[in-house]
């Protein structure tokens, strides 16, 4: 298990890497937001430092497509802004704490022990909606207790549902979510794959909102 640092000013890395390693963590780094954004979405990673100010893709964008994939990841984001309306702002869009630059090491170690401990008393390993469950650290998905084989692709597409259960998102919702920036196909990738798991799931499992996209149903509606 490592802690994620996604941060572009190598002095800043140097500093927290250092600081992080000293008191015993596993830190992996990134500079860019798009690469991030692929290790931050790791089961192996328990928690993201992330700077907002990145190339490639936005922290705030970072954070925001982090959310819908894995919520309950603590992120600690490094701001240049003190301003209160800055914090709310943060704070709404996901963040579970925040540092101003510049920051002590030892108060970012205190915040991480609190998030770390806070996310290992939170974290779930397992999501479940009306007879359908994902088990997110073996990466295997259940109806009604039997296994069903999925596909890397198809086991991440069903993540999105599971993680808002209820919630319809539309085709370039999914695309953004699930392919980003490695999406470079056919247009109906979203539907082909919707195909794939209502054969495997059952042809009810997730719903068409007819003009706006796709819902996932708890097997009442």
């Amino acid at each position: 298990m490592a802690i994620l640092v996604v941060e572009d000013e190598e002095g800043i890395v140097s500093f927290v890497r250092r600081g992080l390693e000293n008191a015993g963590h596993r830190v992996v780094v990134s500079s860019d937001g798009i690469d991030g954004l692929v290790m931050a979405l790791s089961p192996d990673v328990d928690l993201v430092v992330l700077d907002l100010g990145l190339p490639g893709l936005s922290g705030e964008e970072l954070l925001r497509r982090l959310r819908l994939r894995r919520p309950s990841v603590p992120v600690i984001v490094l701001t240049a802004k003190d301003a209160v309306a800055d914090r709310i702002a943060n704070l709404d869009a996901g963040a579970d704490d925040y540092m101003v630059k510049p920051f002590s090491v030892n108060e970012l170690l205190a915040r991480v022990r609190a998030r770390l401990r806070t996310s290992g008393q939170d974290r779930a390993d397992a999501l479940t909606v009306g007879g359908l469950t994902l088990d997110l650290s073996g990466h295997t998905a259940f109806v009604d207790g039997a296994t069903v084989a999925l596909s890397a692709r198809e086991f991440a597409l069903l993540s999105v549902f599971l993680h808002h259960p209820g919630q319809v998102f539309s085709q370039s919702q999914l695309l953004d979510l699930v392919w980003g920036y490695e999406f470079d196909g056919a247009s109906n990738v979203v539907e082909v794959y919707i195909s794939q798991l209502r054969r495997k799931l059952g042809a009810e499992r997730i719903r068409t909102v007819r003009g706006v996209g796709y819902r996932l149903s708890d097997g009442d509606r």
